[in-house]
Parts: structure tokens; C-alpha cells; sequence
């Protein structure tokens, strides 16, 4: 009967050991699930016209998640999704041409998608963001500089996180083809688009 009790004992340490390993594995794994607030963002960008100036646009419907550990957001899971179709530059004909097959096909590629891969810090409220952005079924890698406004309890109680993100691409690598040279050299419409994002997520209460 004692090495029983010594048996039973001995099993009952083993299995609240277990469970506590358990328990502290899962909180190490545990992650926090942010949404964006689309009233306080924006997703912007800009492009050369007729070498000397620079015409902007925004997209209005746009959408996005993160996850990460804690708040210093160090390895966080970003996703986000833009409707092509809510492409706006305050001019109806240019956004139509924007929609068009010379662009963006908005009919035939409807979203623009970017996943993240890694969100590594790069100096003090400073990251570098690399990810997978397809536009008009490409795909390409591309990395955002990202300054990291940081957390705050807004007065309803509610966690907010702030960013800003940049970077650059070639829209010719999407096929976003349309190209008209001027005579004295240079292209109507310039190859580099510069995108900036100003994110403000919440975090989702426990």
C-alpha cells in the first residue's frame, strides 16, 4: 500500500508538472490580434507627372490585421488588402483610366494584397517590414521603412498602436504598363510609385 501512495504520489507531481509546462508554453505562444481603425489610417501614394510635379492618390476601402506577441510587436503577422476599385485622386477621368487595363484592371484584379514575411527592428521606433505585395496577380518582395508611433489607452479604455510606412516600387514590375514619352524626354507618367501607409490598429480586449 505505501509504494502505492509513493506510485500515486509520484504520478500526480509528474501530471500538475505537465499541465503547469503546459500552461506556461501556451502563454509563451499566446498572441495578440490588433485591428485596424480605418477612421484614424490611410493608405497613400504618389507618382512623377510629366517629369516636374507629383500627383497623389489614396485607395478609401482598405483592410488589415496584425499579430503579434506583445507590444513591442517584434516578429508581428501583417496582412493587409486594398479595393483597387476605391482608387481616388479628385479626378473622375484619371481615376477611370487608373481602373482601366493600362493600370490596375480593377474589373479583372480587384485587391491588391500584401502579407508580411518578417517585422525586424532597425533602431529605436524603427522596423523594417518585408513582405509578398501582389498587384494585378504579381507578386514581388518588397520592404517598408516603418516608424513606430507607439501604445497608448485612448479614453474609452481601449489599447492603440500607431505606424507609418514607406517604400517604393516600379510599377512596371506589376504591368501597370501605360507609357506616354515626352518630346523633350521622360515619361508622362513616372515609373516609381511611392506608397505611404499611417496606420492606427486596436487591440482586441481579452
Amino acid at each position: 500500500m505505501k509504494r502505492m501512495n509513493i506510485f500515486l504520489g509520484s504520478a500526480l507531481v509528474a501530471l500538475v508538472a505537465f499541465f503547469a509546462q503546459s500552461v506556461m508554453v501556451q502563454s509563451a505562444l499566446a498572441q495578440n490580434s490588433w485591428s485596424l481603425d480605418k477612421s484614424h489610417s490611410s493608405l497613400k501614394f504618389g507618382v512623377k507627372h510629366l517629369v516636374v510635379s507629383d500627383v497623389e492618390g489614396s485607395f478609401k476601402n482598405f483592410a488589415g490585421s496584425v499579430t503579434a506577441k506583445d507590444d513591442t510587436f517584434a516578429d508581428a503577422q501583417i496582412d493587409f488588402t486594398a479595393e483597387v476599385a476605391s482608387i481616388n485622386t479628385d479626378d473622375e477621368k484619371r481615376d477611370g483610366h487608373l481602373k482601366s487595363d493600362d493600370f490596375f484592371n480593377a474589373e479583372k484584379f480587384p485587391q491588391m494584397k500584401f502579407v508580411g514575411k518578417s517585422f525586424k527592428k532597425a533602431g529605436k521606433n524603427k522596423y523594417k517590414l518585408t513582405g509578398e505585395l501582389t498587384i494585378r496577380d504579381v507578386t514581388k518582395t518588397v520592404t517598408f521603412d516603418v516608424d513606430f508611433g507607439g501604445v497608448v489607452k485612448d479614453p474609452w479604455g481601449n489599447t492603440k498602436a500607431g505606424f507609418k510606412a514607406a517604400t517604393s516600387i516600379n510599377r512596371f514590375d506589376y504591368n501597370l504598363k501605360w507609357n506616354t514619352m515626352l518630346e523633350a524626354g521622360g515619361a508622362v507618367v513616372g515609373k516609381e510609385i511611392k506608397i505611404t501607409a499611417n496606420i492606427e490598429l486596436t487591440k482586441a480586449k481579452a
